[in-house]
């Protein structure tokens, strides 16, 4: 993608097709509701589009994007609505797209602590490395390494005789 200057024709358009897709399912596993995470996703790009820090690649872009989705999910769990309120359906529904085994895996990644899930998300659905997510999370390498095999002992668990095989 070409990181166009901001005043320039699509590149609002650019930027959402580009990230949108991530930044929503960045924000849908920390939260675990849809409208939470639509409201995320809107203060992300209203955040961005309003931003004055200069780019300088396609890279910087995304890891701003995932840095400020993060930071917004850790300020909504914060809130004091979202600590006094009970959700009206607790129960997740199974999406269109998703099998039973994808959305049990899906399930019992949003049951992990939000340290866990951000780095789950980031590793295996965003495909970035170790050393990308430590940058974009401001921690370390041993940290990010510690958190993922924690999460995957986590999820084993969880997930332990439905889909993972002990011997």
């Amino acid at each position: 993608m070409h990181v166009p200057l901001p005043d320039t024709d699509g590149y609002i358009d650019e930027i959402l097709r580009e990230y949108s897709d991530m930044v929503y399912r960045i924000a849908l596993t920390n939260t675990g509701q849809k409208f939470d995470a639509d409201d995320i996703f809107q203060e992300v790009f209203l955040a961005f589009f309003k931003s004055p820090v200069q780019f300088e690649s396609e890279e910087h872009i995304k890891h701003w994007l995932i840095r400020v989705t993060v930071n917004f999910c850790k300020k909504h769990h914060r809130s004091a609505w979202q600590k006094k309120t009970v959700p009206l359906d607790t129960a997740m529904q199974l999406p269109a797209c998703m099998t039973e085994q994808e959305f049990a895996v899906y399930d019992a990644v949003c049951k992990l602590p939000v340290k866990y899930r951000t780095v789950i998300q980031l590793f295996y659905f965003e495909d970035m490395t170790v050393e990308e997510i430590s940058r974009t999370l401001h921690r370390k390498n041993t940290t990010v390494k510690s958190q993922l095999a924690r999460a995957r002992a986590k999820l084993r668990e969880m997930l332990k005789g439905d889909y993972f095989y002990e011997p």
